[in-house]
């Protein structure tokens, strides 16, 4: 005869025990599935501007919340201190020398291969919103997001404010009313929905245009920045009026509440694509990544902790705020020291959906045992290098590597451009590898040191070595103290300069 008080605990756990089972199933189908992935990038916000990160003064909730909730990467670097070349970096995987992405105003290569084209591949539905940077959008651009792989986009040639015109797949701008991420977050919702009828995967690529100068916000939130001390940011600074389109200097101030404003607006958005995955029962296995492309510009210079600002390959420039919320993979709060990059983005993604890394140099790394604790410091290096197209050398004459008229932009901007109100591209052929093709600001990073130099060569160059784990603000040069592990650093160095010359010259394309 059973025990009645053995059967009726047995009785009672049989649903306990049922729905563990299921929720543990469920669980693996999850993360056997493949993930959404939506990734947010922010123009010119850097690592100081996050409440997490410290700021005194700017509200961040949502980014706040994903980086207490999610994974936030503390030692995260753009590939570049601009804008442009830290583009390049995220789609192709490789630092932007490679294919002569050098600065704003240059574009992407069509013989990129693109994370995009990678993820159209494994069976994802794809998409970019906001800036693009890398080439014009228009039809016919080889450079554009469609040619680059994405099915969709509503894009602009470079940045943009209120009210901004963008492009669809290529047709002619349109203006669209309201603040910027908003009408971003609107149109990206859109194609997600389009995505999870289809039951197909999707991959959003959303590039703000804020908080890049000009600078414009709602009253609102504006509002929320009236009462900054008058001794914050008490002095002149020089930006883009809106009004004419020309430099104009202004009280730091004043400009600092459009900037944080312009972040809060953005920050806000970030939390109505959160809402939207959560209520469509999507956000469990969305993989959703946030960080910005370069580090804070002058005029936005208020807080930075570290040396050096937008433009430099000092901390100030390269290191960016970063945080990943997914939480079938990710379910519980980490804080990472690893450094990491915006060129991991792309073996991360590729190992993520089983996909192939191009048959080509690829500079970054696949991050996704970070994401499971399983990663404590990076074995791989890091390179940096603000080179230059030679046309700069005197008596040289660069070829176009694509037709200047397919580089001409038609998406309007406040700045005036050489007294144009867009943004023309370029890129150049590159013949063969002479020693001032190395020169140019470069840094090397490991787990505890960085070497910066600057110059052409040891004989006029300026070497730099900083402890940077226990000196983030590059205070103390320590090339005399350590010079053994600079010139160890800087033979690295050297290699990977000859390696992205071989590719600048197209060596990867035969």
């Amino acid at each position: 005869m059973k025990n009645p008080l053995i059967a009726h605990i047995s009785f009672c756990l049989f649903p306990l025990l049922t729905l563990l089972s299921y929720q543990e199933s469920n669980a693996i189908t999850i993360q056997n599935e493949l993930p959404n992935i939506v990734l947010l990038m922010g123009d010119d916000h850097g690592w100081d501007e996050t409440a997490y990160n410290g700021h005194p003064y700017l509200q961040t909730p949502v980014l706040d919340e994903m980086a207490a909730k999610g994974l936030r990467l503390d030692r995260f670097y753009a590939a570049s201190p601009v804008c442009s070349p830290t583009r390049g970096s995220i789609i192709t995987g490789r630092h932007p020398n490679r294919y002569g992405t050098f600065s704003p105003g240059y574009s992407i290569r069509p013989e990129e291969i693109s994370i995009a084209k990678i993820m159209k591949d494994a069976g994802y539905a794809t998409a970019h919103f906001g800036k693009w940077h890398l080439g014009p959008v228009k039809a016919d651009s080889p450079t554009n997001p469609k040619a680059l792989g994405f099915d969709e986009y509503l894009s602009h040639d470079n940045f943009f404010e209120l009210n901004p015109h963008l492009s669809r797949n290529g047709a002619a701008e349109q203006q669209f009313e309201g603040e910027s991420s908003e009408i971003l977050f609107t149109e990206a919702i859109k194609f997600i929905k389009k995505s999870k009828e289809k039951g197909q995967p999707f991959f959003v690529v959303i590039w703000y245009g804020s908080p890049h100068e000009p600078y414009s916000a709602l009253p609102e939130d504006l509002a929320l920045y009236e009462g900054l001390p008058e001794e914050f940011g008490d002095k002149l600074v020089t930006l883009t009026s809106n009004e004419t389109g020309y430099p104009v200097e202004r009280l730091q101030r004043d400009v600092l509440r459009e900037r944080f404003a312009e972040i809060t607006a953005m920050d806000r958005s970030i939390g109505q694509i959160r809402e939207y995955l959560g209520a469509e029962g999507l956000r469990d296995n969305t993989l959703l990544w946030y960080f910005g492309d370069n580090g804070t510009p002058q005029e936005g210079n208020a807080t930075v902790p570290f040396r050096g600002q937008k433009g430099t390959i000092y901390e100030g420039g390269i290191r960016v705020p970063a945080v990943v919320e997914w939480p079938a993979r990710i379910p519980k709060p980490m804080i990472s020291t690893v450094n990491a990059v915006t060129t991991d983005l792309l073996p991360t993604f590729c190992s993520l959906v089983g996909q192939p890394l191009p048959d080509r140099p690829i500079d970054g790394i696949n991050l996704l045992p970070l994401f499971d604790g399983q990663m404590e410091e990076r074995k791989e290096t890091i390179q940096f290098w603000n080179g230059s197209s030679r046309r700069q050398a005197a008596g040289y004459s660069p070829l176009d590597y694509i037709e200047a008229e397919l580089q001409k932009g038609t998406s309007p901007l406040a700045k005036l451009m050489d007294g144009s109100p867009t943004r023309d591209f370029k890129n150049f052929h590159h013949p063969d590898i002479q020693i001032q093709d190395f020169g140019g600001p470069r840094a090397i990073l490991d787990n505890r040191y960085k070497l910066v130099i600057h110059g052409d060569n040891k004989a006029n160059g300026r070497r730099e070595l900083f402890d940077v784990r226990n000196d983030p603000g590059e205070k103390t040069n320590l090339i005399e103290v350590e010079p053994q592990i600079a010139d160890k650093l800087e033979k690295q160095l050297l290699a990977w300069q000859q390696s992205v010359l071989e590719s600048l010259m197209g060596k990867d394309y035969n």
